[in-house]
């Protein structure tokens, strides 16, 4: 889904729009306000992300310039994806003396940063896509934080030194060990959430780490698949099926795309490899699907 466009009532007004076109236009359902001095398209369809987005431009204007947006409320900036967060609060940043501060809307943090720590998006000081990671990684759950961090190095695979960067200059600030095990976990191949949560598990259960994409072709070369992770050793191929989004009940696979899998899957066996699949809802009874890539290891030892 598109994200929708975002209209600053302090922007329709200088370019102008009077403030009576403003209250017809929501009146007849052109524009809807989603937050104060925000406006969208009236037929936009809004989730989660898109109206912490909103309140964080509503601010535009009154961050103190020693202010930065940060933490979550930078993630949504960038576009990272973020999973079983709290997107009451938009989040800011100070260099000042005096603690940080929250409130239900807005969560104050105190803490330095570098000149080069800070950009700007959507005419709004923000932390970089690499700072961001980093304070997420401090303060979220490891799952909440590699997701982010995963989608991160995919979509700006040059941050990963600048990670390293980031971590330095947060000193010894709360959570930084945490951010450093997640930092050096993430892995810009995994290519959704699911295949992100899916590597902490396989961690989890204490399974030798998969290669991740990587490309099986047949002996003469043909291209067959780039399976979700690989067991090249133990000859097991791992599928993590995404139909159902971030748990969401979404649509279910055609006849044709199932039939199109089913020939992919048989391909791969003809390899000599066994296929596990899993879903969403299996990320969270994880064990069983442990135990079907333990059997089907054994299953490929027989073979």
């Amino acid at each position: 889904m598109d994200e929708p466009n975002f209209f600053l009532r302090s922007d329709l007004l200088a370019g102008g729009t009077t403030s009576d076109e403003i209250r017809q236009a929501v009146r007849s359902g052109r524009l809807r306000n989603v937050t104060r001095g925000v406006y969208v398209d009236g037929g936009a369809d809004l989730d989660p992300l898109t109206l912490h987005h909103a309140r964080v431009l509503a601010r535009r204007g009154r961050i103190t310039p020693d202010a930065v947006v940060s933490h979550v409320s930078a993630a949504v900036l960038h576009g990272l994806p973020l999973w079983d967060v709290d997107l009451s609060p938009v989040h800011i940043s100070r260099e000042r003396p005096s603690s940080g501060r929250r409130t239900p809307t807005l969560h104050v943090h105190r803490c330095t940063y570098q000149p080069d720590e800070v950009c700007v998006v959507a005419g709004l000081r923000t932390t970089t896509v690499a700072r961001t990671v980093v304070d997420l990684a401090r303060t979220l759950s490891v799952d909440s934080a590699v997701i982010a961090g995963d989608a991160a190095l995919r979509a700006h695979p040059h941050i990963a030194p600048l990670l390293l960067d980031a971590l330095a200059s947060s000193g010894m600030r709360h959570g930084i060990a945490a951010a450093r095990r997640t930092v050096a976990f993430l892995d810009g191949r995994s290519e959704s959430p699911g295949e992100s949560l899916s590597r902490l598990r396989i961690r989890s259960a204490g399974l030798p780490a998969p290669k991740l994409q990587h490309e099986l072709r047949t002996p003469s070369g043909a291209f067959v698949a780039r399976p979700d992770f690989l067991w090249e050793d133990e000859g097991v191929v791992g599928e993590f099926d995404g139909r159902s989004k971030y748990g969401s009940d979404e649509p279910g696979a055609t006849a044709e795309t199932v039939h199109r899998e089913k020939l992919r899957e048989d391909a791969i066996r003809a390899l000599g490899f066994e296929v596990v699949r899993w879903t969403w809802a299996d990320l969270f009874r994880f064990e069983a699907v442990h135990a079907r890539l333990v059997r089907a290891a054994g299953r490929a030892r027989r073979r």
